[in-house]
């Protein structure tokens, strides 16, 4: 049978004081499909994608004129070679490979006069690129605390993480937000095929895993390149081959090395204007692209026909990619791992077999039509059995521990902050297959100790606050007798809410 509890836990983002379900809990996961706001204020006050790139392209701009003024860069020279000491027979070991071989005050007379000035012109972007990163690092976390529809925002953090891209990267840091908002949160009660074509099109997809720089040997430019005996880049296959193994038909479904590199191939000319390694950076201006847009480059398009899951796409330009995503897109194998993710992040670790089976066929017989997905899985029984059923990742913990609280706006340094000592850092899982959703990756000794701490703070800063009157708000006929007696005989209320905080009710869902 629904409960409020579990509606508001397992499928929204927890509690705030005062929430309360009136009648049906699932009408009420049902009703947020209707109202869902793609763009709160939050939302829309965030980094723009134009913004955030226009930053880039200044900078890469002024990289280009350090260049015209200085010249490239010039390697630096040799350390001189080092004599044995008295009694030993060779010489002590050369540094590692990047270790300064001068000091600070050698290194800026070592014939690179305009390394500083390179240095600077990055120290500069990457402050810039960090703002816009916390900026929208803060936005998300203030809709997740004040939405009231959060089953659908616990949606699109699930697709964020589904289509992880990781900040490393400069060209990154500040784009990952801006692709949440921008290609994920506008097509999360839409379709999964115009999902997944706004995020491989992001800038933030496109420079994350190189397909930027990705040149058809047998393109014009990879021709010329290759008469002048220039080797300007080449075929990379990162994005076809992560498309299909994570955003789409999952591993061993079928697809081959082949059918990866045939899509690399079709995919050759997808670029972004203005920024990045690519050509697209260097013919912005002729294109008449705003930085960060979209661009297809026709000359640098492998030709020719392609072969891809033993379907030929002909030549086309542009569709030839277009034209196999959307094929994916309604790929059985897609159906059946985009079902076993879901099933996983709401009924377990272990995706019950049934459901998997239920959703999967909910999502070819709509053509990928998410809400109908969703309706699936609401109507699954698993995702509502009584014991929880998933241990919270540190995000999750985090958000539904400050809606306990009733906080409604944060600081971006301490979110940042938080997310970063908990183990989680925001839009950076550090690998193209996201975060882990899965018990073990968050069950440590150390995570939990790390989560205690942090509800110690909390519940010291939190004023005065009743636990044993707010834990039946957050848990409505779910608390354990455990926990309540856990909180009866806590020696004051703040040692009783920092209980309350990392309770197995507020751990699990």
């Amino acid at each position: 049978m629904p409960t409020a509890s579990i509606t508001l836990n397992r499928f929204g983002l927890g509690a705030r004081p005062g929430d309360a379900i009136a009648g049906d809990p699932t009408r009420w996961l049902l009703a947020q499909l209707d109202r869902f706001t793609v763009r709160p204020a939050v939302i829309a006050g965030a980094p723009s994608t134009g913004a955030v790139a226009s930053d880039l392209a200044e900078f890469y701009a002024r990289q280009k004129a350090i260049g015209v003024e200085f010249g490239p860069r010039k390697p630096r020279p040799a350390p001189p070679a080092t004599m044995a000491a008295p009694g030993m027979t060779t010489p002590p070991p050369a540094p590692e490979s990047g270790a300064a071989t001068l000091p600070p005050a050698a290194a800026s007379m070592d014939g690179n006069p305009g390394d500083s000035a390179r240095r600077e012109a990055r120290r500069a972007a990457g402050v810039k690129s960090g703002a816009a990163y916390g900026d929208a690092v803060t936005a998300r976390t203030i809709a997740a605390l004040t939405t009231d529809t959060p089953f659908v925002e616990r949606l699109v953090h699930f697709w964020a993480n589904h289509f992880a891209v990781s900040t490393e990267k400069l060209e990154v840091t500040g784009l990952a937000g801006p692709m949440e908002f921008e290609a994920i949160r506008p097509h999360v009660l839409g379709s999964f095929a115009d999902m997944l074509n706004a995020v491989e099109r992001h800038p933030a997809m496109l420079l994350y895993l190189d397909q930027a720089v990705s040149i058809g040997p047998g393109s014009v430019v990879g021709l010329r390149s290759a008469r002048r005996g220039k080797r300007r880049g080449g075929l990379n296959e990162n994005l076809a081959r992560e498309i299909m193994e994570l955003h789409t038909l999952g591993v061993r479904s079928g697809y081959t090395q082949a059918d990866v590199t045939e899509f690399a191939r079709a995919m050759t000319g997808w670029t972004v204007a203005g920024i990045g390694r690519g050509l697209g950076a260097r013919v912005q201006d002729e294109a008449s692209a705003a930085p960060g847009a979209f661009l297809f480059l026709a000359d640098v398009h492998e030709p020719g026909d392609r072969v891809i899951l033993r379907k030929t796409y002909p030549a086309a330009g542009e569709a030839q990619a277009q034209a196999v995503l959307a094929d994916l897109a309604v790929h059985p194998a897609t159906a059946a791992h985009i079902a076993t993710k879901l099933a996983r992040h709401f009924a377990g670790d272990t995706p019950p077999p049934a459901m998997v089976a239920r959703l999967q066929a909910a999502f070819l017989k709509s053509g990928g039509d998410l809400p109908t997905v969703y309706r699936a899985l609401i109507a699954s029984p698993e995702a509502w059995v009584a014991a929880p059923v998933k241990f919270k990742s540190p995000w999750e913990w985090y958000v539904s521990t400050l809606r306990a609280l009733g906080t409604a706006t944060v600081q971006r340094g301490a979110v940042v902050g938080l997310m970063n000592q908990l183990g989680q850092p925001v839009w950076k899982p550090g690998q193209p297959v996201g975060y882990d959703d899965i018990a073990a990756a968050w069950a440590g000794p150390d995570a939990i100790l790390r989560r205690v701490e942090a509800a110690e703070r909390f519940a010291s800063r939190a004023g005065p606050v009743d636990a044993r009157a707010l834990a039946p708000t957050l848990f409505p006929a779910a608390l354990s007798p455990a926990t309540a007696q856990g909180l009866a005989r806590a020696e004051s209320p703040a040692q009783a809410l920092a209980l309350l905080l990392v309770a197995p009710e507020s751990m699990r869902r």
